[in-house]
């Protein structure tokens, strides 16, 4: 019988054989390129689902719609947070379909007045709970551009749900106000013209610390998956891209 070399106790062609998958893999790593491993942080968007756009439902103790828009439908919502009138966000049409008499809105107050229901209209530096998620709006609004003046009091929101605080920009350029806005998940635009874009998106990100980074604003209406994937290129933080429902 052919004897077999070993190397304490390990076949001397598997040990040298392991030895090269380690210094491939620490090549790998050494040139820059992400290690495939999902660090702790996935766990706090396990519940997330993108609906394309800005929309988002976060499901958990409660069901959190976020910017509904071109929506086929989907499980009765708990709370509904509409961020501006803008028909891309907030299309009553959608709301109706998530929405029953145990659902609460809350919106910006020009997007308020176009919804029906228990609707509680919100502005800037407002903060509220419903049914136990802790909101709190906060400034949204180009620097330049005329779309999301600051006067118009178009809001994002930062809310926490089931110990995870999530932060929802809204349309936004990159603004003062971020740098004291801390959460665990932040949903930031990268789609560019009336928003930021993905490197204003990265200041941001890096200015909040979030353990996860969602971009969003792409794929319909304004912004492309290139813009997605240029975000996570330069942010510091990890990203999961998301796929639409």
């Amino acid at each position: 019988m052919a004897r077999v070399a070993v190397c304490g106790g390990v076949p001397r062609f598997l040990f040298f054989s392991m030895l090269w998958i380690l210094f491939l893999t620490t090549a790998r790593t050494a040139n820059g390129q992400k290690p495939i491993v999902k660090k702790g942080g996935w766990t706090m968007v396990k519940n997330v689902h993108w609906l394309g756009h800005d929309g988002f439902k976060i499901t958990g103790s409660k069901t959190v719609y976020v910017d509904p828009y071109e929506i086929s439908g989907g499980e009765p919502a708990d709370l509904i947070l509409i961020t501006h009138d803008h028909y891309d966000h907030c299309s009553p049409e959608d709301v109706r379909k998530i929405q029953n008499k145990n659902t609460t809105v809350v919106a910006s107050e020009s997007a308020a007045a176009k919804l029906t229901g228990d609707v509680r209209p919100v502005k800037p530096g407002d903060a509220l709970t419903v049914s136990g998620v802790e909101i709190r709006a906060v400034p949204a609004y180009n620097l330049r551009l005329p779309n999301h003046a600051r006067t118009k009091k178009h809001v994002g929101y930062v809310f926490k749900l089931d110990g995870v605080t999530y932060y929802h920009a809204g349309d936004t350029d990159y603004i003062p106000e971020m740098k004291s806005i801390r959460a665990d998940v932040v949903f930031l635009p990268v789609g560019g013209t009336v928003t930021m874009g993905p490197a204003e998106a990265a200041k941001a990100a890096a200015d909040i610390g979030p353990k996860i980074a969602v971009p969003m604003h792409w794929g319909s209406v304004i912004g492309s998956i290139e813009d997605a994937k240029r975000f996570e290129e330069l942010c510091k933080c990890e990203v999961v891209v998301p796929e639409a429902e």
